[in-house]
């Protein structure tokens, strides 16, 4: 077993308590260290994921550029950089936007307990993903999706709604284009 395959158990501080093998933290739904990116080009428009169809939670569903785990040791912004890279095949300047924590229960009986880190970059070329982590990618600007997560929330994983909730109403900014 790699350290990748471990995550990061933080207490509700982000201080970090311990480590787990990633399978074993979504089923016992302990809360763990996590990081999500997302990425704005100068149109203003977002670039969404969509989930590769054999991920072991959330198959196929949109979601912010990029998302997962520090390995244990990592800082989370070095976290963000890496996956960036391994995910969309790119490197952009990220900055911290704000953390939350939030726990949900996934369709297959997982727990998802995140502690999580949320960076945000800007970049204007198309992404070269990986295509296991990533099905496909898109652009949209931030009024379609704000409208069509109200519409179709299902479509996109509980992190990521739950990001645009917190992005509306801290950094109503970012939504004025």
């Amino acid at each position: 077993m790699t350290s990748g395959d471990k995550v990061i158990l933080v207490d509700e501080l982000d201080h970090a308590i311990g480590e787990m093998d990633k399978m074993e933290v979504h089923e016992k739904g302990e809360l763990h260290r996590a990081i999500s990116v997302l990425v704005f080009n100068s149109q203003h428009e977002f670039m969404l994921q969509q989930r590769s169809f054999s991920k072991y939670h959330s198959p196929g569903l949109w979601t912010n550029t990029c998302c997962s785990h520090p390995h244990p040791g990592e800082p989370s912004p070095m976290a963000a950089h890496r996956r960036l890279k391994e995910e969309m095949g790119f490197e952009c300047q990220l900055n911290k936007a704000f953390d939350f924590i939030y726990k949900a229960h996934l369709d297959n009986g997982l727990i998802e307990h995140e502690f999580d880190h949320v960076y945000i970059g800007y970049y204007d070329r198309d992404p070269v993903i990986n295509t296991d982590e990533a099905n496909d990618y898109k652009w949209l600007n931030v009024k379609a999706l704000m409208e069509d997560l109200r519409s179709n929330p299902a479509s996109y994983t509980v992190w990521f709604r739950i990001i645009m909730e917190k992005i509306e109403e801290r950094m109503p900014e970012l939504l004025s284009h």
